[in-house]
């Protein structure tokens, strides 16, 4: 029986003399069962030594436009522009994802094709049902927005990386168990607004400043390396206040609440960064019924800003460009389509603004926000 390093090596061995070998192939060569195939050529591909393609794998480094797993049709963009069929799946269509899916749609309009998409819900088993479902509709490209926690995530983006028509990543990136995954990403740099954040509520004169997260957001890890990351470099004083908290509305949100509030008292916490909007208002409901007044005894800067603006008083935000964002992702989608010559990986980042309002003390950005 052949050890995994030796299979591997005749596998790397045939994909250097064919260019492209078909899984299938590789199972009678090595007189192994599909699954250990799959599992070399998984090991293979994380290392950055093979790229999958549509029922085979290739070099990950192609010389030129005419190699065999080259898309043919996408060649023919220019005549068929007016037919480009994008999918796009996103986790929620109630929350943050509307204006990215508007932002898409438009880019997508814009240049003559259409949108399709499906909503799906954090979970790797339903992104690729639905990935799955837009394939057999016959899209021609792929906006998505995967799970990626876990050894379920990873392999969803395994297979999305081996799809034969290009895949745009939208706000998630590979991690770092597969570091030469070919898939564009059109991100927002989200620990870089909690940094804006916390920098404005310094100049302002606060040096306690809570971080209070949503337990249900994968946004919440950038957000929390961002303002650690702040903190840090400000020197400001290492005990500071990091809490996860149920989403406003929820069963326990008021004691959760008024314990977040509770512990800002104590500390002498007199600022705080909450993700997100819902979350922040909650926040300022319940600090005006304990009678602790914002800004003046808590300045509150929420993250998102969907609905800051009707807070009362009216959130300070940080912005992310989310409609921005679809119609880049979407851009990058149609360019990958289009483009016949081997084009690099794209990654691109939007950096996220801050509205300034009355909810922390500073002067407002423009009237109304």
């Amino acid at each position: 029986m052949t050890l995994a390093w030796e299979r591997q090596e005749h596998i790397l061995a045939a994909v250097r003399r064919h260019g492209t070998v078909r899984l299938a192939d590789l199972v009678q060569r090595l007189g192994v069962s599909a699954v250990t195939v799959r599992r070399d050529v998984t090991a293979l591909a994380d290392r950055g030594l093979v790229r999958r393609v549509h029922g085979g794998i290739t070099l990950p480094y192609r010389g030129g436009a005419g190699e065999p797993d080259a898309a043919p049709h996408r060649s023919a963009f220019g005549q068929t522009a007016t037919r480009t069929l994008v999918g796009m799946v996103v986790p929620s269509v109630d929350y943050y994802w509307p204006h990215v899916v508007q932002g898409a749609q438009a880019a997508v309009t814009a240049a003559g094709g259409r949108l399709v998409m499906r909503a799906s819900s954090y979970h790797p088993g339903e992104d690729r049902r639905q990935v799955a479902t837009l394939l057999e509709r016959g899209v021609q490209t792929l906006l998505v927005a995967p799970a990626v926690g876990g050894s379920a995530g990873l392999d969803l983006l395994r297979w999305l990386g081996g799809l034969p028509v290009p895949v745009v990543l939208v706000e998630r990136l590979p991690p770092p168990e597969l570091p030469t995954l070919a898939l564009d990403a059109a991100t927002t740099a989200h620990s870089l607004g909690a940094g804006l954040a916390v920098r404005h509520l310094v100049t302002l004169g606060h040096r306690q400043i809570g971080l209070i997260t949503s337990r249900s957001s994968p946004t919440s890890r950038a957000l929390r390396a961002g303002w650690q990351e702040t903190v840090t470099s400000l020197e400001l004083p290492s005990l500071q206040l990091d809490i996860d908290v149920p989403t406003y509305g929820t069963p326990g949100w008021v004691a959760a609440y008024d314990e977040v509030l509770r512990r800002c008292r104590e500390r002498g916490v007199g600022a705080l960064l909450v993700h997100s909007d819902r979350e922040a208002i909650g926040m300022v409901e319940r600090a005006h019924d304990l009678g602790i007044a914002v800004p003046d005894e808590l300045a509150v800067v929420s993250y998102d800003d969907e609905v800051a603006a009707a807070s009362d008083p009216p959130l300070t935000a940080v912005r992310p460009q989310k409609h921005r964002l679809g119609a880049l992702a979407a851009e990058l989608a149609l360019a990958r389509f289009a483009d016949t010559t081997e084009r690099p990986v794209h990654r691109v980042q939007l950096w996220p603004t801050l509205v300034v309002r009355e909810s922390c003390g500073g002067q407002p950005t423009a009237p109304g926000g």
